[in-house]
């Protein structure tokens, strides 16, 4: 489990493809620190250290399901990673409660600075179904983007024209100068995409409120 809360935005140095999977290798401060099986957030995705050559890199492994419903798959040599080491059952959770678990992607289609700081619009398309059990986001609630925890601001949604049973949904995201220069957000531009997170107590609540 992890909090949302990034330590680092690492370099990819190799990437490796074996049969579905993707070996992603990959150089963090805080290599040292890893040993073999120990979960790791990647921009979101919760994998699991397979490889440690000793010389400042790790290696993680990604099979296809994660690939068809992430971003890592569009990874390559020199891109940034949020990372995230899961979380210390005597810390503090600072962002809000994230399985590492991916739902899907988003595309950002605007980017604007205000006074310093950044709004982020994002767009995903979603089932009805999967909107009615809690895969949406909600004003002032919370959605895991690339890993980051943030805050929904500005949510909306509309029939989606080519699939009466699906929705267009968008929403925006405040970034902080700190956090857009200790992630992968000083890298995000109209047209990049992130992977999504929705808030697991959403998705509770939703399935209890529809039993």
């Amino acid at each position: 489990m992890f909090s949302g809360i990034v330590e680092e935005a690492a370099e990819v140095v190799s990437l490796r493809k074996d049969e579905d999977n993707l070996h992603l290798t990959l150089k963090s401060s805080f290599t040292g620190e890893l040993r073999i099986d120990q979960s790791v957030s990647h921009n979101g995705v919760c994998l699991t250290v397979v490889d440690l050559p000793g010389d400042g890199t790790y290696t993680v492994t990604a099979i296809r399901e994660t690939l068809e419903c992430s971003n890592l798959g569009m990874l390559q040599p020199r891109s940034l990673v949020n990372l995230e080491r899961s979380m210390r059952i005597d810390g503090r959770l600072d962002g809000h409660i994230v399985q590492g678990h991916v739902d899907q992607t988003a595309v950002c289609t605007d980017l604007k600075e205000a006074d310093g700081s950044w709004y982020y619009t994002f767009q995903y398309r979603v089932s009805r179904a999967m909107a009615r059990r809690g895969y949406i986001t909600v004003d002032k609630g919370s959605v895991t983007v690339n890993g980051v925890s943030l805050t929904v601001c500005e949510p909306e949604e509309g029939a989606d024209p080519a699939d009466p049973e699906s929705l267009i949904c968008r929403f925006k995201v405040a970034i902080i100068p700190y956090t857009r220069a200790n992630t992968n957000f000083s890298q995000i531009v109209p047209g990049t995409v992130v992977n999504l997170e929705f808030d697991i107590l959403g998705k509770y609540l939703a399935r209890i409120a529809a039993l």
